[in-house]
């Protein structure tokens, strides 16, 4: 097993780094600087994945002072040495503590972790090992499990066990200009499909270009290009295709023809309401929120237009899809239904293709809509209104319930400053980083959103002040090893976070008030750091 194989050599890979350290003191070389260099980076990068994240965290410290000196070519004077010495102590001490348990208990909390089919897999394909790594610490920090192949039969191998993995090929390999898309070409084969890959080019040519799409290529990279980029392209490839179902809700008074179009939307895999009486429609309709209403357009107790003007005044309803159910056929008839507050029209008997592709365009369209005028352009998060919106509905939800439920306001630190000193630009992909650094950290129940500027608003369904502050907190931890680059500098930023929960602060307005005197404090207490605000006092 390639982890507990890992596990094994890590006294030896820690003593390697103590002795080259030694040996630097001894006689600085920058050649053995770089070894050494490159064998923490490796640390730093492949701990986390093997099951040791605190000793991957660490390394990744002792990484960035070894990369100092690097970069300015001399010995360490007393006081880096004396921090370098601590920082490799602190990894014999976190592997030692580690050690202790048995070895039982690793290799199932490494098994666990690999088996954990929310992360993505990705292999990383390149014959430049160091540009390898580089990418690849990248993408752990985002939650993605990271293969290295220097070479292409090995990775040919591995595709045929996990051929779902995401590829990013480098195109130009040493003996082949066009290695890796070749490569591709013969995965594409023996898989009998195309693999989801990214190719990663120093060619910026139609030629090269054509070729990769052809071997089912999804994206392409320029060199030099930015890893945020990357990154970003690659969370669209691995999203989950699925969603959540279409909510449909039909009005009907005829029982039959009610059940016939019930079958044929949840065959499509859709959520079905129904309502046979016209007059219960308010309960159902607030209830369930239906993404598009089906209606019949006459009924005994009311008419489908006249159930339409009152959904039509009902908050939250007004652009709610409605496409009306009839037997007529009269084009007149059909604008003139349409021109009052509805969206479509259907003669019965509905083929059933029509049905659902009638409904399907609809609700696509109207939850696209939705999602431009809820979400935030630059980070995809539910802007500051939407996420105010969905406080007020999950308070009100865990006071009903009585279940836990906390609330996080979140600030990067010294934000003006980095857009000074390293533009606006930087400051951008700083917020995005940090978005998609919330979404893949939290789970899909927490509801995420950018409160304004550089804050961010996190909701935690069913968890308690103590318990969200842990969370955020190793958010915070990895946001501030996170390296970003602007003006052709280098640099990592921090930020600061306040929490409060239902069980001190009932009602929205307190509780988002709570947590912005939190985040004051901790701004106050350093920054850097998640302060919980315990009650009102």
């Amino acid at each position: 097993m390639l982890a507990a194989a890992y596990a094994k050599g890590l006294p030896e890979k820690i003593d390697e780094i103590e002795t080259m350290w030694n040996q630097l003191l001894a006689s600085w070389s920058l050649q053995t600087m770089r070894d050494l260099h490159r064998v923490v980076h490796n640390l730093a990068g492949n701990g986390k994945i093997f099951g040791f994240p605190e000793l991957s965290a660490e390394a990744r410290t002792l990484e960035q002072m070894l990369k100092q000196l690097l970069q300015q070519d001399i010995p360490a004077d007393e006081t880096q040495s004396d921090k370098i010495f601590l920082q490799i102590a602190e990894l014999k001490r976190i592997f030692t503590e580690n050690e202790s348990k048995s070895s039982e208990s690793i290799i199932q909390t490494i098994a666990k972790a690999h088996d954990d089919s929310s992360v993505n897999q990705v292999f990383v394909v390149d014959h430049d090992a160091e540009a390898a790594e580089e990418l690849a610490l990248q993408l752990r920090y985002y939650g993605y499990a990271v293969e290295i192949f220097d070479r292409i039969d090995k990775f040919q191998e591995a595709m045929q066990q996990k051929p779902d993995a995401v590829v990013l090929m480098e195109v130009e390999f040493p003996d082949d200009a066009m290695g890796g898309i070749h490569a591709m070409d013969k995965v594409h084969r023996m898989l009998g499909h195309f693999a989801r890959v990214m190719f990663i080019s120093a060619h910026d040519n139609m030629e090269f270009r054509l070729e990769a799409v052809r071997v089912g290529g999804v994206a392409y990279f320029v060199k030099p290009f930015n890893p945020l980029e990357l990154i970003n392209q690659l969370d669209l490839i691995t999203a989950s295709q699925e969603q959540d179902s279409f909510r449909i809700l039909i009005v009907d008074d005829n029982q039959t023809t009610l059940s016939y179009h019930t079958t044929l939307l949840e065959r499509a895999g859709m959520a079905v309401k129904t309502v046979s009486d016209p007059l219960s429609l308010m309960a159902v309709l607030k209830d369930f929120n239906p993404d598009l209403i089906l209606m019949d357009l006459y009924m005994l107790k009311c008419s489908g237009i006249e159930l339409a003007k009152v959904i039509r005044q009902l908050d939250g309803f007004v652009s709610t899809p409605i496409v009306y159910l009839s037997t007529e056929n009269d084009f007149n008839t059909q604008v003139e239904a349409m021109s009052l507050n509805g969206d479509d029209f259907l003669i019965k008997p509905v083929v059933p293709r029509q049905l659902t592709s009638t409904v399907t365009m609809r609700v696509m369209r109207a939850r696209a809509l939705h999602s431009l005028m809820t979400h935030d352009s630059l980070t995809g998060l539910l802007n500051h209104t939407a996420i105010k919106e969905e406080m007020v509905r999950e308070v009100v939800r865990a006071n009903r319930l009585s279940t836990p439920l906390s609330f996080a306001m979140v600030d990067i630190d010294f934000f003006d400053k980095i857009n000074d000193r390293y533009g606006y630009a930087a400051g951008d992909r700083m917020i995005k980083s940090l978005s998609r650094l919330l979404k893949q950290r939290l789970r899909g129940t927490d509801v995420i959103g950018r409160y304004g500027g550089e804050e961010f608003a996190v909701i935690m369904n069913d968890t308690d002040a103590t318990a969200g502050a842990r969370v955020i907190d190793e958010v915070r931890n990895v946001f501030s090893r996170l390296v970003h680059t602007g003006n052709d500098e280098e640099f990592s930023a921090s930020f600061s976070c306040g929490i409060a929960d239902v069980v001190n602060f009932q009602d929205a307005a307190s509780l988002i008030e709570a947590a912005e005197k939190a985040l004051f404090q901790a701004k106050q207490r350093g920054r850097n750091k998640v302060v919980v605000v315990a009650s009102d006092d």
